[in-house]
């Protein structure tokens, strides 16, 4: 199987640069060692599929960190085309990329208000989420000196311990919902351990922010993320925000994933070599073959995001490729441009310099990779590297 040979467009969603079935980014593909599809349709059907578990709830949808390394521009123009009205990113250079992408969107800077920022946020018409109460001030001071009534999120922490205000300032404050141009408009708070339903956390956090919003009442809220979308009616809210679900992280752990896969990545055979029993292969010698061994060597390592906690050692197996149809060990360490897959196993001249093994797709997940390097899809998402051509699909 062959990298597909597609020119790149200097901007991939200007009219003409491709068609609604196939946009590309990033490097030619012949150029590139490596190919990341991402599957625009697999990411609105997870959407749609969230909205109808959350509904009457408004389904958001965070994009933050690149849309999970999928993209930020083609995501969020797929899912505002799709029929999303609000998008949560990190800080005000994605919301500078959500803005143009989704025009009429609502944009959230999950970080907040940093000093000296308000003026860029009303130039936008972008929306800090407030968690201090010094953030708050000093938005204010700009709403009022400016007449501007843009809005904000006020994020309350119920049990995260990480931004927010406390429960006891969120109840001191709400008087001020009385006014006319008070300027909240979203209640939040964060989940800490909803993919661990089980875990008493939920519930404390569910309970504290229903008395909060109780003082609220009136504006609208939100709870939920990805796997919050799972805990059921009491976490829903006005509005839940999934983020890593959309793109194809199971938000239930433990249990099948419900999600569609949205990504796959597949890198370049450089080269196919074989080494002889005894002989070590990679960085440190980690790994030592225990036979006549054959190895395809492709074009895609930790610089591109691909976990070197994943390799291979004479301790440890490591993850898996898929070549020619069939999942194949890595061997050895995961370096900084190259992985080695030991392909012993397949039919002569099954693999040659030029083809593909596929690193995430078909039957190896985004989870599967995430467990073999000992971390989260999360962190192998948000990983992805940008030397890859991509595709986008849908």
């Amino acid at each position: 199987m062959s990298i597909a040979e597609t020119e790149s467009p200097q901007n991939p969603l200007a009219p003409g640069a491709g068609s609604e079935e196939s946009l590309t980014a990033g490097p030619p593909a012949d150029e590139a060692g490596a190919v990341l599809t991402v599957d625009l349709a697999a990411v609105e059907a997870n959407w749609r599929a969230l909205s109808r578990r959350a509904m009457p709830s408004e389904c958001a949808a965070v994009i933050k960190a690149d849309a999970y390394g999928c993209g930020i521009e083609p995501v969020a123009t797929h899912l505002a085309k799709s029929g999303c009205k609000t998008f949560f990113v990190a800080d005000l250079a994605e919301a500078k990329r959500a803005r143009m992408a989704a025009p009429e969107a609502a944009v959230y800077v999950l970080n907040g208000l940093l000093p000296g920022t308000a003026a860029a946020f009303a130039d936008l018409r972008a929306r800090p989420v407030i968690g201090s109460m010094v953030e708050l001030a000093e938005w204010d001071a700009f709403c009022t000196a400016n007449t501007w009534h843009g809005g904000a999120a006020l994020h309350v922490d119920t049990g995260m311990n990480r931004l927010g205000i406390s429960a006891n300032d969120a109840a001191a404050l709400a008087p001020r919902i009385r006014a006319k141009n008070h300027g909240i408009t979203l209640l939040m708070s964060h989940l800490a351990c909803s993919q661990m339903p089980e875990h008493p956390l939920n519930a404390s956090q569910i309970n504290l922010f229903r008395e909060v919003r109780i003082l609220y009442r009136g504006i609208p809220s939100s709870l939920a993320n990805s796997s919050g979308v799972f805990l059921g009616n009491a976490a829903y809210c006005d509005m839940v925000r999934p983020g890593v679900a959309l793109y194809g992280v199971n938000p239930t752990p433990g249990r099948s994933n419900p999600m569609r896969a949205a990504i796959e990545l597949q890198a370049r055979i450089v080269q196919v070599r074989t080494v002889t029993k005894g002989e070590t292969v990679g960085y440190d010698a980690a790994w030592t073959a225990k036979h006549a061994t054959k190895l395809a060597v492709v074009a895609a390592g930790y610089a591109d995001g691909y976990p070197r906690a994943a390799s291979a050692s004479d301790a440890a197996p490591g993850s898996e490729a898929i070549v020619a149809g069939k999942r194949c060990p890595l061997a050895g360490r995961v370096s900084m441009d190259l992985i080695a897959i030991d392909i012993t196993a397949l039919p002569d001249a099954s693999a040659r310099r030029g083809d593909v093994a596929t690193l995430i797709g078909d039957e190896i997940t985004v989870d599967d990779l995430a467990k073999a390097a000992g971390t989260i899809g999360y962190e192998v998402l948000t990983g992805l590297g940008r030397r890859y051509h991509r595709i986008y699909r849908g």
